[in-house]
This record gives structure tokens, sequence and C-alpha cells, in this order.
């Protein structure tokens, strides 16, 4: 009789199959596959029998059936994990970290997202959670999560994995870095730069570059890519470098098995967002997945999104533990640019619509938008390791009109002289039409004459 080991190919082919293991890491990952495919094994070798015993000529078909339950039932037993937990240990488990919250009270919980104001409503980004991160186009949606991966990797030295569908890695590094140097990202593209001494933009940009090159920050800029490539992927992440945060930019343009779910859009992104929360909980790590916002947004005045305004499905409000939504009057096609004061203008707000596990609110946040980069508003001039020019208007300014001008006579005209505005003040070709030189001069001259 033939021995086990002989009949799976004897001591010869047993050797080679440990040499074909291309890492030991991965171990966890081959043991899923062997435990499955020995799981198949069993199911079809079950079938065989249950087969066999049904052609036979039985009388009693209700002892086959319950031999037959029994059987699929054993196989499937040797399977299936034991995921019942009894509550005794779950309230010792408990007890336990009820203690160490109070013990650290005030230390925040979760990954850092850089922002004060948001990480105090939040308690940072929890592991395990869906958060969602919605805008309409050019609002800043990308801006706002490269923000919190550079600001996670960089300070907190999170492992942070980023899967763009829609931008080039080359265009999420060149934001990153005049994120984190200050730098205008336009003057940069333009080749325009000043590096006339050592606060000039290129040793910002040095500084930064330094700064960036140490960060655990992980770029996938696959343009078409489904959630179980996504997962895939995911996982050798953290399997080779703790990857502790993931970033997907956006939802919408992902698939979901590489296949259209027979042209439903709405089950397809259903599936994606269950997906995507699956992949937050067997990894352990919050997941931030970028979504757009359907046009009905447009609709209101201002138009402030709401959870009913996420596009292509209700799963992405169902499945989220948290849904920020990020408004700019600026960029709200409602206003026009005079109908925004100046204090709005650069004014992001931040609204947390849904916290399964916490308060929600608004919070107001510094836009810079030459810079692509969300701040805090007692930072909104000063980055993290540097300083700003103040090229912006502050957040209060008050329009003063300045008195009117002197005309003096005389045969020809004479400019006149506008008085410089105050720091704070808008020059007075901005807030009134000034008078033009020889138009003062030829009115007065015909008021001489009559």
């Amino acid at each position: 009789e033939m021995t086990r080991l002989e009949s799976i190919g004897g001591r010869t082919y047993l050797t080679e199959l440990t040499t074909l293991v291309p890492s030991a890491a991965h171990i966890n990952h081959y043991a899923a596959i062997i435990q499955k495919k020995a799981t198949l094994r069993r199911l079809l070798t079950a079938a065989s029998e249950i087969t066999t015993s049904a052609f036979e000529d039985v009388e009693d078909v209700d002892k086959l059936l319950d031999s037959a339950e029994q059987t699929l039932f054993g196989v499937s037993q040797k399977y299936l994990k034991t995921n019942f937990t009894p509550l005794k240990d779950a309230l010792s488990e408990a007890f336990e970290r009820i203690d160490e919250l109070h013990r650290e009270r005030g230390k925040l919980r979760g990954i850092t997202t850089g922002y004060r104001d948001l990480d105090g409503l939040l308690g940072g980004l929890q592991r395990s959670d869906l958060i969602v991160l919605a805008a309409r186009p050019s609002v800043g949606k990308t801006s706002f999560a490269l923000d919190i991966a550079r600001q996670a990797a960089v300070r907190a030295k999170v492992p942070v994995g980023i899967f763009s569908l829609e931008m080039s890695k080359e265009q999420l590094v060149d934001r990153m870095i005049c994120a984190e140097a200050g730098v205008d990202l336009w003057r940069m593209r333009r080749g325009q730069l000043n590096d006339s001494d050592d606060q000039g933009d290129f040793s910002r940009i040095g500084n930064a570059l330094g700064n960036l090159s140490e960060a655990p920050i992980f770029i996938d800029d696959t343009a078409s890519i489904n959630v179980m490539e996504i997962r895939t992927k995911a996982r050798r992440l953290q399997i080779e470098h703790g990857l502790g945060l993931l970033v997907i930019d956006y939802l919408q343009l992902m698939e979901s098995r590489g296949r259209n779910s027979d042209g439903n859009r709405t089950q397809e992104v259903a599936e994606i967002t269950r997906a995507l929360k699956g992949i937050a909980r067997e990894l352990n790590i919050p997941v931030v997945a970028l979504s757009q916002l359907s046009r009905i947004t447009e609709q209101s005045k201002p138009a402030i999104p709401k959870l009913s305004h996420l596009r292509d499905s209700g799963s992405i409000e169902q499945d989220a533990d948290v849904v920020i939504f990020i408004y700019r009057k600026a960029a709200d096609k409602n206003y026009r640019t005079e109908e925004i004061p100046l204090d709005e203008r650069y004014l992001a707000e931040i609204h947390i619509a849904k916290h399964r596990n916490g308060p929600t609110g608004v919070i107001k946040m510094f836009f810079d938008e030459a810079r692509v980069s969300f701040r805090d508003l007692d930072k909104k001039f000063s980055g993290n390791d540097y300083a700003l020019p103040i090229h912006n208007p502050p957040a209060q300014i008050t329009v003063q009109s300045p008195p009117p001008p002197q005309v003096v006579m005389a045969t020809t005209p004479i400019p006149v002289v506008m008085p410089s505005p105050s720091p704070g003040q808008i020059p007075p070709g901005n807030s009134r039409r000034t008078t033009n030189n020889e138009e003062v001069a030829e009115q007065k001259m015909s008021q001489t004459s009559n």
C-alpha cells in the first residue's frame, strides 16, 4: 500500500516545494491558501461519498439526508474559525481597555490627522474605521487627504499607502513637496522659484525633501484597479512595511471585481464600500476613501453637502464610520467672487456629518490654494517648520474709504496723489472708481470758462 508521503510525490517533491516559497514573511498568507485547498479536497471527497450513497437503492431517504448533512457539517467545522467569544472574557478585556483610557486621558487614541480641532472631535483616525471624505470637484479633497497622509507619515511615522486612481504619482509628489515646503505650486511648475537667499524657495524645498524622504509613504497610481487588487496590495504592504493608514482617491473610479455588476453602478459601489470596510477591519487600520458628490448639491445656496448627496449609492453612508464633507464658499458656483466677504475667501468648512462612535460638528480651517494645503486657522500664515510670506488677505479686514483727492488748478494736468492704504486696508481702486487726472482738469477748466 502506498504511504502518505509517497502519495504526494515523495521526499524529493516535498523538498522542492520548500524552495518555491518566496519569503517566510508571507507564511500566514500561504497557510491560508493551504487551508483553503485542503478544505476543497475534503469537500470533493464528501460530495463523492454523498453521490455514491444517492445512487444506491436506499429506503430511508431521511437517514441519507441526515448523513449527508453531517458529512458537510464536518467539513465546514474544520474550515471555519471559532468566532464566538464568551462574554466573561470580553468583559475582562473591556475593563482593561477602560482602565487604560482613564490612565491615559487626554492622549490621542487614533492616528493624528495633523489638525488640532479635527483630532479633538474624532480622537484621531481610529483603527478599523472607514472614513469617507467627500466634496464637489476642485474643492480640495485630494489636498486634504494628502495633508493627512503626509502629516501622519512625517510627524507620527505612520506607514501610509496611497492608491491614486485619478492623479499620477508625479502630481501627488509635487503637491506634497509644495505643502511641506510652503511653496507656490503654480510658480514651481512654471520654473519661477525664488533662490535668492537661505529663506528662498529652493532652501525650503530642500528641507521638505529631507522630511519627505524619511516618511513611510507608498504610492500606487494604477489608473484602473479593482477592490480585490487593492486588498491584495494592502495586505502585502502591511506584511512588508507595517501599513497603518490607507488612502484611496477616489471611490467612484474603482471597480468592484473587474466587472460592472450587470451595469448596476449603485450595486457595484455598494460592493466596493463593503469591501473597503472589510479591509479596514481585516488589517485593523483606518481607511480614508475619497468620494464625489452628486450635482444636486449645487441646487442649494449655500451648497453645503448632506449625506443624501453622496454619489452613486446610499451604502456609502451606511458602511462608513465617519463621513467628512469639505465646503468652501470660494468654490461654490452659486456665489460670484464679489459676493464673498474677504474673510471667507480662504475659509474652508470641514463638516463631520456622520461619526458612528462620537459627536458631529463643523470645523473651520484655512485653505492655502497656492500651496494646496489646509491649516488650522491659528496657523494660516505659518507652516510646521517654516514661516510663510503673508500674501493672502488676513482673516479680518476692515475696508475704509480714503478721503477724496485734492485737485490743484494748473495749465497742465497735475497727477492726483492718492494716500497709501494702511496695512490690512483695501487700495482705493478696489473699493470705488478712481477719477482720471485729465478728466478732473478738464472739468475744472470748463467750470472756470463758464
